[in-house]
């Protein structure tokens, strides 16, 4: 199992964090997805490494961005 760790950009409310949530899950291998709301930041489980690239493109079609690391 692989734990990933990313920052969000622009979340403000539950809405926003629901529609992230709803596409990272929608990643391949993706079984959790956990969102922290105050600190805009998402952990999320996969049954195999997830790319970033991934989960960049997933997190830009719910109408946000990752934070640079």
């Amino acid at each position: 199992m692989s734990t990933s760790t990313y920052t969000v950009e622009g979340m403000t409310c539950g809405g926003c964090a629901g529609k992230v949530t709803s596409k990272v899950e929608q990643i391949p291998g993706v079984t959790d997805v956990d969102v922290d709301l105050a600190t805009g930041g998402i952990t999320l489980s996969a049954d195999t490494p997830v790319s970033d690239d991934a989960v960049k493109t997933a997190v830009e079609q719910a109408g946000y961005k990752l934070a640079a690391s």
